[in-house]
């Protein structure tokens, strides 16, 4: 079996690593780039949440079919 050497980060440790870093050293194109990283990963979040709505909704209704 194969063991991790390194532990794993915990969950959203790497946002908060992120909220944590200094913006100084950036340039104003860096933090434009940035921004369109952080707005993709935000509309990657709210897709995902849409297909976790849309797979409950869908078990809520095989399920409580009754109802």
């Amino acid at each position: 079996m194969f063991e991790d050497i390194e532990p794993r980060p915990q969950r959203g440790e790497p946002l908060r690593a992120l909220s944590r870093e200094d913006l100084d050293v950036y340039s104003i194109e860096d933090l434009e780039q940035r921004i369109s990283a952080l707005e993709a990963e935000i509309a990657r979040a709210r897709a995902a949440i849409e297909a976790k709505r849309s797979k409950k909704n869908a078990a809520d209704a095989l399920f409580n079919f009754g109802s």
